[in-house]
């Protein structure tokens, strides 16, 4: 049984699109305690922080949730990471210009989940700019 007292968390993003890590992405996190099943009886959820996504799309420095944490809520900011790699596009090939239609569906993700005391959840998001999926790695 494990002495810590709270949970830690971890995240990583793969653009499924370009076959690579997503660099510079604003990830956020924030906790609350309480139930989720019964909206309006769990806490408010509180800011704690946030960071980017490193070189390899990875972000390990999100700040601990406090102690009685029952869930938490990454929040990712991917429309201006896709705005930016459209851009870098249309420089390398300026005939493929759309005609100014928006370069992603999702302009953000939040996954919310549950978490328990002295466990680690690292969570990797699968993306691209129709799509995305998520799952608890290790």
């Amino acid at each position: 049984m494990s002495t810590e007292t709270t949970a830690s968390v971890s995240t990583h993003i793969l653009d499924t699109s370009a076959g690579r890590p997503a660099q510079g992405v604003a990830v956020h996190i924030l906790a609350r305690s309480g139930r989720a099943a019964h909206y309006g009886q769990g806490g408010d959820w509180q800011a704690l922080g946030g960071s980017s996504t490193d070189a390899d799309g990875r972000c390990k420095d999100l700040p601990a949730p406090p102690e009685g944490t029952t869930h938490v809520r990454l929040e990712f900011a991917v429309e201006p990471y896709f705005a930016e790699k459209q851009a870098d596009a249309q420089q390398d090939a300026p005939a493929n210009r759309d005609s100014g239609a928006r370069s992603v569906f999702f302009p953000e993700v939040a996954i919310t989940f549950a978490v328990v005391p002295g466990e680690h959840y690292h969570v990797p998001l699968l993306l691209n700019p129709f799509g995305y999926s998520v799952y608890r790695g290790s």
